[in-house]
């Protein structure tokens, strides 16, 4: 019921889409990772209420069944920021995600330039954009692409950097698989991986979506990858795949089940716009009861406050 006491309040007893970052809890690997609001208990949210002194029949709204589902949740995901990079494109995006506030960011790969040999330059690389991630607001969840792992040497930077190169996390009953299709360079799972999927899928049967983020569309390759068995695991449940690489767009539907080629944010592009598939974007995803909502943000209609100032007097 709707309270008709003589004041008008709209509170808010929790943000819907932030976390306080003293109660995000991520154990990244073997174990499964779960994000929790709050400090003593898990999913511990409770709706934001309208209260109201309008005692008429009619009311100014449409209905007061808010949109704050807590299970309901919203996070990012970013595309090829390399392959061609287009200098300050991805930084711009940083920004314009800092304006939407999600609760994380994801990304599929192509994060650096890559060098086969040139250790220095690799480094170099990966700090310039630890310091641009750096910017964000939120949480960044790195997924390796083929300018990030182009040989041997790039792999092992990588775990020195980040850890494991295949990862998987959980949160509100939802799987995230954060897989490599460089393993090893280049295009391939390896059976370790396959197997490390199996496992991660074994132990999360109770998920409501499985989403799985990683850089090539594997099951757009006429070799043997690796990918056909994850498939099959994969094709009676819930999920989503998201990947990169072609910085072009593309959606298909495969055993009922949808999978995204995202084009670019920032990586080299002949931009010649929705029709070809060739945009700079980031994807916001809102994860729903029924799966997730896709809607692409191209980075040139993301706006800040000051798009225009009066003249000063």
């Amino acid at each position: 019921m709707i309270s008709t006491a003589s004041r008008f309040i709209y509170r808010e007893s929790q943000p819907k889409r932030r976390l306080p970052a003293a109660a995000l809890q991520i154990a990244l690997g073997v174990c499964a990772v779960l994000f929790v609001s709050g400090c003593a208990h898990t999913h511990s949210h409770s709706h934001a209420e309208i209260e109201h002194n309008i005692a008429t029949e009619q009311k100014p709204w449409t209905s007061l069944d808010l949109n704050n589902d807590p299970n309901q949740f919203h996070f990012v995901i970013v595309t090829d920021r390399t392959g061609g990079a287009r200098p300050g494109i991805f930084e711009s995006a940083v920004d314009k995600i800092n304006l939407l506030q999600p609760e994380f960011v994801m990304s599929v790969g192509d994060l650096i330039e890559g060098d086969k040999a040139n250790a220095a330059q690799v480094d170099a690389e990966w700090q310039e954009f630890k310091g641009i991630v750096g910017k964000l607001e939120m949480p960044f969840f790195h997924v390796p692409g083929n300018h990030d792992m182009k040989s041997n040497m790039m792999v092992e930077e990588w775990r020195r950097r980040f850890g494991p190169i295949y990862y998987h996390f959980r949160y509100r009953d939802v799987l995230f698989l954060c897989l490599n299709t460089e393993d090893p360079p280049d295009t391939n799972m390896s059976d370790a991986q396959v197997e490390y999927v199996r496992k991660a899928l074994d132990e999360n049967k109770d998920v409501r979506w499985t989403l799985v983020f990683m850089h090539k569309p594997l099951w757009d390759y006429p070799k043997p990858t690796g990918w056909a068995k994850v498939e099959e695991m994969l094709k009676d449940r819930p999920h989503t795949v998201f990947t990169g690489h072609r910085h072009s767009y593309m959606k298909f539907e495969r055993h009922a089940h949808k999978y995204f080629v995202f084009a670019t944010t920032g990586g080299s592009t002949k931009l010649r716009g929705v029709a070809e598939g060739e945009f700079d974007h980031v994807i916001w995803v809102t994860m729903m009861k029924d799966g997730p909502r896709i809607a692409n943000l191209m980075l040139d209609g993301i706006l800040d406050e000051n798009v225009r100032l009066a003249p000063a007097k």
